[in-house]
């Protein structure tokens, strides 16, 4: 006699983690993936348990499904969206968006392949993160989203091709510095930087060097991405004069790379190649910073 264990409660919990990982991958926003896995949780509440089979497999085709619902109306919102748009940072040495073990695993939440991953449709997208990231099979892919195997697989090669032809080649593979070089390197950085050293700082930049900066029309920030070496270098100090003045600050592994916290001001993600500052991502938004803050609150 074969008894059918009815799904729980306990069953959601175990599956929360990659909830939220697939929807913040998906969207881009803490905010928006917490209340995704809320809106599941309604759904979990409201299903006849005894016809789920596999929770694991129905949780993460309604969490799919609502944000690919999500991602409709959010690229009306970006595209109004005041100045460049970057995810909101989130805390990953914690285990917040599952295991960051290896390079790809890391790569799966940087900063620059989120943004990379909203010039391609919602179900490109869903694709792309089901595979690249929780290392879905097609057919698995084809059953969460009710495409066939092969539709799946088209749209994964047509993702993945985006994505391999938007990133600098020097993007690929992503500079991995172990924590005390990186350390030491943003550390000779912010010191040309705070003490206005133009010339140092154009030494550690970059000829290509990029900064992009997001304060959504809230915090004034730069309405395109700065480039160049020498215009990266005069911003960088316009910058940290501006927004971190005597404020404290910290290093947090953020988005799977380490990063610079200014307070509850500011989250600033450096890039090197070859030693030199290639890129610099800094996030202002106050609104972005609320599920980071409560994380760093709790740690």
């Amino acid at each position: 006699m074969i008894t059918h264990i009815t799904a729980s409660d306990a069953d959601f919990e175990e599956n929360r983690p990659r909830m939220f990982g697939i929807a913040y991958r998906m969207l881009g926003s803490a905010a928006e993936a917490e209340d995704t896995v809320q809106e599941a949780y309604l759904r979990w509440a409201s299903a006849d348990r005894a016809e789920i089979e596999h929770p694991g497999a129905w949780l993460a085709k309604v969490v799919t499904n609502l944000c690919l619902n999500t991602l409709t109306s959010a690229r009306v919102r970006r595209e109004a969206y005041v100045g460049p748009w970057l995810p909101e940072p989130v805390l990953t040495g914690d285990g917040t968006l599952g295991p960051l073990e290896s390079a790809e695993q890391r790569d799966s939440v940087s900063m620059a392949l989120l943004v990379l991953l909203e010039q391609l449709t919602p179900v490109e997208r869903a694709v792309y993160v089901l595979r690249e990231a929780f290392a879905y099979s097609h057919r698995e892919i084809a059953g969460l989203l009710d495409l066939t195997e092969a539709n799946c697989r088209q749209l994964y090669r047509r993702a993945a091709g985006r994505v391999t032809a938007e990133r600098p080649a020097a993007a690929e593979p992503r500079f991995e510095a172990d924590p005390e070089r990186w350390q030491s390197l943003v550390e000779t950085f912010m010191t040309a930087a705070r003490s206005g050293d133009l010339a140092r700082l154009e030494g550690l930049l970059t000829a290509d060097a990029r900064f992009v900066s997001d304060g959504g029309g809230v915090v004034s920030a730069a309405l395109r991405p700065i480039l160049g070496r020498e215009k990266v270098a005069r911003f960088t100090i316009g910058v940290l004069e501006k927004f971190a003045g005597d404020l404290q600050v910290s290093v947090a592994e953020i988005n799977g790379v380490p990063a610079l916290v200014f307070g509850g001001t500011g989250v600033l993600l450096v890039e090197f190649e070859n030693g030199l500052v290639s890129g610099l991502s800094t996030v202002l938004n106050p609104e972005k910073l609320e599920f980071l803050q409560r994380q760093l609150s709790h740690s």
